[in-house]
């Protein structure tokens, strides 16, 4: 019998892979995956949807692949909007501790 090591994962699988970065990383992924997702349920071709979105298929195409470094957060949540999602960013208030605050993305039904 061939024992199997399992590591519980921490929720965010850059974090887990030492990634610098990798709650921006994880954020990205979570709005590309809501990108990829409009623009499938729409049953758009990627050229369609990269001239709605204002930049070009290929940034599109490597955006919806996970290659999103090189592409900011406010550019993905401007593509949200230019699929006709409301965004909002709301700032919690003061945790009172010592610790830095928690960044999150959260999609409403």
């Amino acid at each position: 019998m061939i024992d199997i090591e399992i590591e519980e994962s921490s929720g965010n699988v850059y974090a887990d892979l030492g990634m610098v970065g990798a709650d921006e990383m994880l954020i990205k992924a979570r709005l590309a995956t809501k990108i990829g997702e409009i623009i499938t349920s729409r049953k758009w071709s990627q050229q369609q949807a990269a001239e709605i979105l204002g930049i070009t298929q290929p940034k599109l195409s490597k955006m919806l692949r996970g290659q999103f470094r090189g592409i900011s957060e406010v550019k993905m949540l401007n593509c949200l909007a230019r699929l006709g999602r409301d965004v909002q960013i709301v700032v919690g208030p003061d945790r009172h501790t010592a610790s830095d605050g928690h960044v999150d993305v959260v999609f409403a039904a």
